[in-house]
């Protein structure tokens, strides 16, 4: 028979029982804490996402001091590219703003978006696309703008939305100051048959402060964004509206160059019977009776004085990357829109696909890049590439059918082998095309349907300044056939990739 006697336990029998009751109790409490923990944190959160600060200027060439132009001064952007990548060869698919804005921001060339002009906006004949700034706010990032990243008529549309797209943004900022709202009046324009935005004009401006004029309110504003959003994720653009005529600056900007020092390019003569007259068709101020090349000199000091103007703002905006310490979290990006003529061919401002006109300068930045920190790349790559690039850094899955390529592997490695052209074209009245592809060597270029109206063709390794054309040159002819194929490849290719 079973025994109903209980049985006795000792104290210390009991006391080593109840212990390992707590001990087991405690290790189901800790670990129900940090399973409801992870189930409340999303994925993403766990591991910090990469912040992206866009930094665009309008209307600067590759005159700068880490390009190889010691007489300008731009501190910033030099240690700007101290710290990245800077490529040596990074060119605009169209070199006006709307068209190579609309093409940068939605990783589609012109003949895909059909933005040709500054007054088309690409939701009439692409309206559903996605742009760089949606495809962020898709994945949980704010996306904020202050300045100029899509077409602003500049001066005219500053302090306005202009071709805006709402769609891209949570956020947008349009600041006006003294240049625009006090200054204009008092421009200096030498070419008066020509509004604001389309000439030859300057200011050196004795009474204002950086933070006074439009460009410093952007850097002060795009500041203010990132300290509201400095936890992340963030893709913040600041788009800065200088060195764009009228170049308005504080004085202290035109007292850094002295005239002695500034010079226009000289242009041989008969050069105009060398190449196409489209090639030549762009604006072209300079030269014009009334403007002489002592006045079209100043006019040049004054487009440096904005260079160093913008450089300052930048400067302004990294240094606020310091004070967050944001740099070991944040891609930084700068690039322009297109590059800009200062006399080369005898041309002034941009619109053709000459290197000075087509060439912009762009500089990448990423965390952890100290080994290649401050290195050049000299492949030909393209502002069309930065959509895919960023979305790569990132880690967010981009939209289907861009049409650059991703610049990820030269971030780690510069000099890494790139089978990729630079594509430029531009358009004529009377939608007569011009077509340029750019290898690392050569440029060649095609007028009206297959090169009916004109060629080019510049070996960089002999004539970087494309003084010499050689397409009609039976020893080049072998170069003229492979250029040829590889130009109309590129267009075919990029449709292809547009529908993919």
């Amino acid at each position: 028979m079973m025994s109903l006697k209980p049985s006795v336990i000792s104290f210390n029998q009991r006391k080593e029982h109840i212990m390992a009751s707590i001990r087991i109790c405690s290790f189901w409490w800790v670990f129900g804490v940090v399973f409801l923990a992870l189930l409340a944190t999303p994925v993403q959160a766990q591991q910090k996402r990469l912040n992206v600060l866009f930094i665009a200027v309008d209307d600067m060439n590759n005159d700068l001091g880490c390009y190889g132009v010691p007489l300008v001064k731009s501190p910033n952007i030099d240690r700007l590219a101290a710290r990245g990548i800077k490529f040596e060869r990074a060119y605009c698919q169209y070199p006006l703003c709307s068209p190579s804005r609309t093409s940068l921001m939605t990783g589609k060339r012109p003949d895909t978006t059909k933005v040709f002009d500054l007054k088309t906006h690409f939701r009439k004949t692409i309206p559903d696309v996605q742009t760089i700034g949606q495809m962020f706010k898709a994945n949980g990032y704010f996306s904020g703008r202050v300045g100029k990243i899509y077409h602003y008529g500049n001066p005219g549309d500053i302090g306005t939305s202009g071709l805006d797209d709402p769609a891209t943004w949570d956020q947008v900022v349009n600041p006006a100051g003294r240049d625009k709202t006090a200054l204009e009046k008092d421009v200096i324009n030498l070419t008066p048959k020509r509004g604001l935005g389309s000439s030859l004009s300057f200011l050196s401006d004795k009474g204002g402060k950086d933070e006074e004029h439009t460009d410093g309110k952007v850097a002060t504003e795009a500041i203010k964004m990132l300290r509201a959003h400095k936890d992340g994720p963030f893709f913040i653009a600041a788009g800065f509206y200088k060195p764009h005529c009228p170049y308005i600056a504080p004085s202290k900007y035109f007292e850094e160059y002295s005239m002695k020092d500034v010079m226009l390019p000289k242009v041989a003569d008969g050069f105009e019977k060398t190449v196409p007259a489209l090639a030549l068709a762009s604006t072209k101020p300079w030269p014009l009776v009334g403007v002489s090349v002592e006045k079209a000199r100043e006019a040049k000091r004054g487009y440096y004085a904005a260079v160093s103007f913008v450089d300052a703002q930048v400067g302004r905006i990294i240094d606020e990357l310091d004070r967050l310490g944001l740099w070991d979290n944040t891609v930084v990006i700068f690039w322009s829109d297109h590059g800009f003529h200062l006399g080369e061919h005898g041309l002034w401002f941009k619109q053709s696909v000459f290197e000075e006109s087509a060439r912009v300068p762009m500089v990448i930045v990423t965390p952890g890049n100290g080994a290649v920190a401050g290195k050049v790349s000299r492949r030909t790559v393209e502002l069309v590439d930065l959509f895919p690039t960023l979305a790569d850094l990132t880690g967010v899955t981009p939209p289907k059918g861009l049409e650059g390529y991703s610049l990820k592997p030269l971030l780690s490695d510069p000099e890494a082998s790139w089978d990729h052209a630079a594509y430029t074209q531009v358009q004529r009245g009377g939608k007569r095309m011009g077509r340029s592809v750019r290898t690392e060597r050569w440029r060649y270029i095609e007028w009206g349907a297959d090169g009916k109206l004109g060629t080019q063709l510049y070996d960089h390794d002999a004539d970087p300044k494309e003084l010499k054309n050689l397409a009609a040159d039976e020893a080049h002819a072998g170069t003229v056939a492979e250029m040829k194929k590889l130009l109309h490849a590129g267009r075919s290719g990029a449709q292809a990739r547009a529908a993919n």
